[in-house]
Formats: C-alpha cells, structure tokens, sequence
C-alpha cells in the first residue's frame, strides 16, 4: 500500500515541479507517476521480503488521486512496471517523481540504466538537477561507469618504469601487447602529474582532451586482471574510490551494459546488491538484445592455438622468477599438448560444414547449425574441449592465489612488485580460459526440451595471413537470464521507453525479456496531435520492394518530386546497397545535398546537417537503422522523413534464424510471431523521427505499398500513431 506520506510527497514534489518551471500538468505523466508508485508501492521494507522465492500474495491497492480505482492484484514480491510513454509524455521526470521518494522510504536504492549515453547524459545534467532545483525532494546522486573508464594506478606505474623487466611482461599481455609496446611516456606523467595535484581524478571522460583508445586501454583493468585490497594502490584506487559513492548514493545513474555486467557477475559487485535496489530501464526495448550479447559465447580457433602457444612462455617466465611451482609447468604443457592436438582435430571436424576458402573471400561464410542441434560427434567433440579447457581454468585459478600469497607474504619488495606486475596478466589468461569453457560449455550440452534453444553457428574470418573459424552460441530469448538474475533478484523494476508495444501489445517484449506473469502494462500514448501535426504518405509502387533494382529505379524517380527545396529531411534506408544505389540515381543537385551515413560520423553529420539548415541550405539525411531511432531533429532540422520499406529484420541472423525454428517448431508462424510485430514495431520507430515537440509537423514518405496490399501490412499500418493517411500517385 502507498503510504499517505510518501504520496503526499509524490504530489506535492509534482506540483512545486511544475510552478518552478512554468509547465502545465500533463495526463500522460501524471498517469505514469501514479501507476509506478502504486504499483512498485507493494514491496515490503524487511529483508525478508526481498527473498523473492517463487510465490505470490494477493495485495489490496489503495486508491487516491495519484491511482486508478481499488483492485486486486496479485503479484510476486518484486513488482516489475512496463510504460510504454510516447514521445512528449515527461517520461523521465515522471520515474523519477515516481520512484524516488519510495526508494527512500523503504532504504532502496534506483539505479537508472539508459541504453545510450546521451540519455545518460541527459539524465544526469539535466533531468536530475532539474528535479532537484524545482522540488523540495532531497536525493543524493551519482554516475556508474565500469573499471574500464577509471586509470589503473598500478598500471599507470608500470607504463612509467620501463626496463628490460617491463618489456618482458608487456610481450605477456597477448592482444594487448601491441598497445603496450610503445608507452607514451609524455601522456602518462602528465595523467600521473594531474592526478598529484587534484586537476584530475582519474576518469577518461574527465581527461582535458580526447584519448585514443591505444593509449587508454593499457592503462586499465578489468574484474579478472584487478586485486582489489591486495594491491598496493588500492587505498587510492580510483576505481573503488567512485565505487564507494555508489553506495553512498540514493540514485545511481548507470546504463543497460554495466547492469548486465554487474549481474553477470553475481550482482552486487560493481552497483549495490539487487536485492537493494529499484532499476529503471529507459529504453527499455533494448535491453533483450544487450542481455543476449553478454550471455552469448565465442572462441577463434586458430588464434587461441597460438594464444595457448605464447601462455606456454608466460608460464616458463613464472618458474623462472619462482612464483609458481614446477608442477603448475608440467600440467600447463600436458594441457596445453591435449588442447593443440583437440582444436585441431576440431578444426578438421568442421571442414565438411564450411564453404571454401574463395567463397569466403566471397563472403559467403557463416553456417548456422539448424534448431541449434549440432552432430553428436562435434557436440562430444566439444565436450573433451570442455573438460580440457575447464582444467585450465582451474591452473590459472591456483596460479593467481599463488601470486596473490606472493604479494601478501614477500618480505622482498621487489619480489611483490614483481608478482602484483604479473597478476593482472595471468588474470587475462585466467578470463579467457573462462570464455573458452563458457562456449565450449554451450557447444557440449543439449538443450532442454520444450524450451528456446541455443543458438549455435560458425563464421569464417580471414586476415592477411590465415583464415579463421570463430564459433559462437548464444541464447535465443534473454527471458531465463534475465528472470534468474534480475526479475528474480532485485526489489522492483521499470521498464520504459516510447516505443515497447508491436501491433498493440507487449506480447514481444514478454517472449523476448521474460517478464514475470504479474507484470503490470500500460501504455500512454503522445500527447502530440498526429492527425494534424503529419502526413504518412504512401505512394502507389507498381512494384515490390523484393524486386530490389525496380524498387531503388522507383525511389530514385520519386525523391526529385517529393524532395522540394529548401528542404530538411531524413531518408531511412534498410539495406546499405540500396541507399548507396539511390544515391548513384540522383540527379547531380540533389546529390550534393545529400549527407550519406558512409561517409561521415554520426555526430559529425547530424552537426553538418544543422549547421546547413541554420544557413538556410537544403540538407537530407540518408542513413540506415541506427538512424531510426534516437535522433532528434525537432522543428525546421526535420521536415520530412522518408523510409525505403516496412524495414523487416534481415532474415540471415543465427539467432532469429534458431528462434524463428523453434517458434515453427512450437506450432506457430514465425512470420507472424516475430517478423511482422518486429517491423512494426521498427516502423514505429522510425517514422517517430518527424515530430519531437508538440509544435513540429511534415511528412513521412514510405516507398512500400504492402501496407495497403498484404493482410499484415493493414496490421502494421493500424499500429501506426493516427497520422493524416495519403495514397499518392508518382
């Protein structure tokens, strides 16, 4: 139940909110600040009740001005919270009104995770202080990176001794040596001078100037390469120093990638335990598809035969400075002579499986094992390597702890340095060991019945001397990962975005994150008025945009009519051959206003843009999908969008192409299940580019009539915000 005091808080944080800046209440955002707070308004303040075994009670709601009428719900202990706001709703502030005031009456802490980093700079410059400045709510914040983007002292002082003894362990440091090899001397005393008197605290976005990433990434450490309070820095690290006001901080602003990192690694290791602690995902339609990369797996071949051939000289290197015992060499080379003569035998398995060497230079080189299911000789195969390569694991564990009782135990100074110099390094070896067993874990086992498989597939890589086979396996769905390690684990969560329905429901987002059965659902729609504000022009095709060169003929036809200058648009593109062949089409004076993806960065080409539509110059956009969403163009820098075709997903990905096997095999179309509410949900997205304040308005162009034609192309269209519709003849 939400107590009376903190829904006082809530409203009257809200309205003190609006009268500091001017702003009339909104129903999108107050709905959205009343169901958060009713419905995350059930977890229990004592430990107990963050336990979350698999049961569930049945809780009266209260009723008041911030929620809708008394209802039973029945809900695990950990409530998760699915908004789908639309764009103008206040989404953030509306969490964060939401959110923070019962954070703190139950000793909670938010962690808020964007998917981006401009939202997460958004969040922490604006939002926050904004917040604060303009209500009486008293929070503490903080920001989250990973160890990543904090100076390793110990690092930064082993760059800055160089000796002969240096550039024996720098050689150690396999695809980091290159990096390593050339310390810039000058860069390093100036960060070791700036960190001595107070001008830096040793954070890489803090740095006075950009840093390459050669010259940045020797310097850092990750979980496996850090010894914590052993080290000899650890009173000054910087890192565990920005740890420290994590957990001093009521709010935490983080994003999609460390959370993930962070409950891969148990929870609690680099954000508070998630037992502590209420998470807001902003952009939450990502946040499948982050899951799945940090679970998946994948091993080169050829390069950990000659990674395990260059640790053989690591080890030699340990015995000869006496850190490790002769044993640990004779099990290294017994394990390493197992592991060459099976990767091998491996490699030749899975010849029958692979293309040739000219169509991989073709690029005609990746297999995808059907339903995942590999041969059962390759899957024992694998599960020899597994063994093998777990055994390593292991060597290099008990390594470490005999390097770690050598920097706790020597007497001899150097003789520790020496040891907290190699530390980090059999740290390495140690998290490769570790992905090598993950993947030959995933490539050894079969999958459970009935449930999504494991996506399974090889590719062929080639560089100038060799070519490769890389294998990888990852889930298919994020949803066990996610209900193991998060749904099941933290005090409550948030889900929010403004687009996370397809074709009106969150049927996709529920297959794809998991979402516990009890999870509540509403969708806000834009306050923004699209019947007036834009068009959603259709043109009559006379083609199919399968039928690739008469479909680019017709949009390089149609741009010259559509495109009237001066003009600001954005042209939205599924495939990279098609825009680059539009392009070659164009007449010459409508090429040079073009800004092509290719040839520029991001930022860069969005701040080019601007600056021509500033001058009074026509400027369009062509990009592909990264420039469907989270680019904001408001007003006169974007008139009108134009979109190739109802942008499908490409159907050669493994793993839709191993989930789309099961869906089938499961009794269900495919296509329907996953394609068509996937391209919705795209169209969304895309077409959400023209109108970004209630005061914009313009066209949205789509060069694909199967919206009017296909029976799913009405479903897609239905889907669609209420734009004016035209059919218009070209």
């Amino acid at each position: 139940m939400l107590a009376e005091e903190i829904k006082d808080l809530i409203q009257e944080s809200y309205r003190q909110l609006l009268k500091s800046r001017e702003l009339i209440p909104r129903f999108g955002q107050r709905l959205m600040i009343a169901e958060i707070a009713k419905h995350l308004s059930i977890i229990d303040d004592s430990p107990a009740s963050r336990e979350y075994e698999e049961t569930a009670d049945t809780l009266e709601s209260s009723s008041s001005d911030l929620g809708s009428p008394d209802q039973a719900v029945k809900a695990p202990t950990a409530p998760v919270c699915v908004i789908e706001a639309g764009t103008g709703t206040g989404k953030t502030l509306a969490y964060l009104l939401a959110t923070i005031p019962l954070a703190r009456a139950l000793n909670l802490k938010v962690i808020i995770a964007t998917a981006t980093v401009a939202l997460q700079e958004q969040v922490i410059s604006k939002d926050i202080p904004e917040l604060l400045n303009g209500s009486k709510l008293d929070f503490s914040v903080a920001l989250a990176k990973g160890r990543r983007r904090y100076v390793c002292l110990s690092k930064l002082d082993l760059l800055l001794e160089p000796n002969d003894s240096l550039q024996a362990i720098i050689e150690f440091y396999g695809e980091e040596s290159t990096d390593l090899g050339k310390p810039d001397a000058r860069l390093y005393q100036e960060m070791l001078e700036a960190l001595a008197d107070g001008s830096w605290d040793g954070d890489k976005d803090a740095w006075k100037r950009p840093i390459a990433e050669q010259e940045w990434r020797p310097l850092t450490v990750d979980n496996s390469s850090c010894l914590g309070a052993r080290c000899s820095n650890f009173s000054h690290c910087i890192f565990f120093r920005a740890r420290e006001t994590l957990d001093k901080a009521d709010v935490i602003v983080s994003n999609h990638d460390l959370v993930l990192s962070d409950l891969s690694l148990g929870g609690g290791v680099i954000l508070p335990e998630p037992s502590n602690c209420l998470y807001i995902f902003d952009e939450a339609h990502h946040l499948p598809v982050k899951s799945n990369n940090h679970f998946a797996a994948n091993i080169r071949i050829r390069s950990t035969r000659a990674w395990l051939e260059s640790t053989g000289d690591l080890i030699s290197k340990l015995l000869l400075e006496n850190l490790i015992p002769v044993d640990s060499k004779h099990k290294y080379e017994k394990l390493q002579a197992i592991l060459q003569q099976r990767l091998e035998e491996y490699w030749l398995m899975l010849q029958p499986f692979l293309l040739s060497e000219a169509d991989v230079r073709n690029k005609r080189s990746r297999y995808t094992f059907p339903h995942g299911i590999l041969p059962p000789d390759v899957r024992d195969a694998a599960g020899n390597l597994f063994g093998a390569f777990s055994q390593l694991a292991g060597l290099f564990d008990n390594i470490t702890d005999e390097l770690k009782a050598e920097i706790e135990n020597a007497e001899n100074l150097s003789r520790k340095k020496l040891a907290e110099q190699f530390y980090p390094i059999v740290g390495n070896a140690q998290r490769r060991a570790e992905a090598s067993t993950a993947l030959w874990a995933a490539y050894s086992k079969e999958d459970v019945p009935g449930k999504p498989p494991v996506a399974r597939w090889m590719t062929c890589r080639e560089d100038d001397t060799q070519i490769d086979i890389v294998l990888s396996a990852s889930p298919v769905l994020a949803a066990d990962n996610l209900s193991e390690k998060l749904w099941q684990q933290c005090a409550g969560a948030v889900l929010t975005s403004a687009t996370l329905s397809a074709l009106g429901n969150f049927d996709l987002l529920k297959l794809r994150a998991g979402l516990p059965e009890s999870s509540f659902f509403l969708s806000i729609p834009s306050p923004f008025d699209f019947g007036r504000a834009a068009t959603f022009a259709v043109p009559i095709m006379g083609c199919d945009p399968s039928d690739t060169q008469r479909h680019t003929n017709f949009i390089a036809t149609a741009l010259p009519q559509l495109i009237l200058q001066p003009v600001a648009a954005l042209m939205l593109f599924s495939s990279r051959r098609q825009m680059v062949d539009v392009m070659e089409r164009l007449p010459e004076d409508l090429q040079k206003i073009v800004l092509c993806q290719d040839d520029y960065q991001k930022a860069q080409l969005l701040k080019y843009h601007r600056q021509r539509v500033d001058q009074g110059q026509s400027s369009l956009i062509f990009g592909l999908a990264s420039f469907a969403e989270g680019i904001d163009l408001p007003g006169r820098y974007c008139e009108h969008v134009l979109i190739a075709k109802i942008p499908f997903a490409v159907p050669d990905d493994p793993i839709e192409i191993t989930l789309s096997a099961w869906i089938e095999g499961q009794g269900q179309n495919p296509f329907m299940t996953l394609a068509v509410p996937d391209a919705a949900f795209r169209l969304v997205q895309a077409s959400g580019r023209l109108l970004r304040s209630e005061s914009d308005s313009g066209r949205i162009t789509l060069f694909d009539d199967r919206l009017f034609t296909k029976r799913y192309g009405k479903q897609i269209l239905a889907s669609l915000p209420p734009y004016r519709q035209e059919r218009i003849e070209i």
